[in-house]
């Protein structure tokens, strides 16, 4: 779309001297999700990958699991008064015999942002809800050393944020720490749902042989697009949330957080991690 960035012009002081230049700047604009024509959700996001979003998005609501259901996605006329296309509206199509949720103002979904669930009514609704519970057999088996080298790798990946130092990465590893793909955007739930969604139009859900690293906190929305899309195991370089660590628990995924170097905190589902046969009580 060539429209991720934006330039502005700016004020620079440095060391007391001031002078005027260029600067790039992430772009931010709000994509509305619509299904079968219907107004679903609106995000704000950084435009690209913007059918892989909605795709994604569809799948972190349990809405599909499958690319099959999936019939089109399509860009739809804007909200401009002459309905030029502005691109930034998005409406999917399911396939034939899908069925299509109940949409209204109090939606039937789970996520924290759509309903305001918190707790165990959120947890249970994810373990209920995904088509694809995280069960990898055998399970993924990961050395530390190959989890600490995935930050450097992610961060070479990110070309976007090397111009303008402002978005939010997440990427997808094999379990020998191979990158199957990185997404970019200002929001990192974005980020995510471009991946999965990326995943669902290529066939390739559920990801059960995955590895999900996210280059900011873990959330507990984040932990859940993990698990909607059967990822096994969900690294974060900054701090889980307590919900997050909950639905992990709950569901079996593996978080680890605080991922820096070869310095880690493994939350939840330690059985994939390759450590020692001693533990040390800290």
């Amino acid at each position: 779309m060539g429209r991720v960035t934006e330039r502005r012009r700016i004020i620079r002081i440095r060391d007391g001297a001031v002078s005027t230049r260029p600067d790039t700047l992430v772009a931010e604009e709000p994509l509305e999700i619509r299904l079968n024509g219907k107004p679903l959700a609106i995000t704000m996001r950084t435009p690209g990958d913007d059918f892989a979003l909605a795709a994604g998005f569809l799948v972190s609501e349990g809405v599909i699991g499958d690319g099959s259901e999936v019939q089109g996605i399509v860009y739809c006329a804007g909200a401009t008064a002459d309905g030029v296309n502005t691109y930034n509206v998005v409406d999917v199509k399911l396939a034939p015999g899908v069925p299509v949720p109940d949409i209204t103002l109090e939606r039937n979904v789970y996520t924290t942002s759509s309903c305001g669930l918190c707790g165990k009514a959120s947890l249970d609704a994810v373990r209920t809800t995904t088509r694809h519970p995280v069960a990898d057999a055998p399970p993924v088996r990961v050395e530390p050393a190959l989890l600490a080298a995935l930050p450097d790798r992610l961060r070479a990946a990110q070309r976007v944020f090397d111009r303008t130092g402002g978005l939010h990465a997440a990427a997808l590893f094999s379990e020998t720490g191979e990158l199957l793909d990185v997404r970019e955007d200002v929001g990192r739930h974005n980020a995510v749902d471009k991946l999965v969604g990326r995943a669902l139009t290529d066939h390739r859900l559920p990801l059960s042989r995955a590895i999900l690293l996210v280059s900011g906190r873990a959330s507990f929305e984040l932990a859940q697009k993990a698990v909607m899309a059967g990822i096994p195991m969900l690294a974060a370089v900054s701090a889980p949330s307590s919900l997050a660590v909950d639905l992990a628990t709950e569901t079996g995924l593996t978080l680890v957080g605080f991922l820096r170097g070869p310095s880690m905190n493994v939350y939840a589902g330690e059985h994939r991690i390759a450590l020692e046969a001693t533990v040390g009580q800290g």
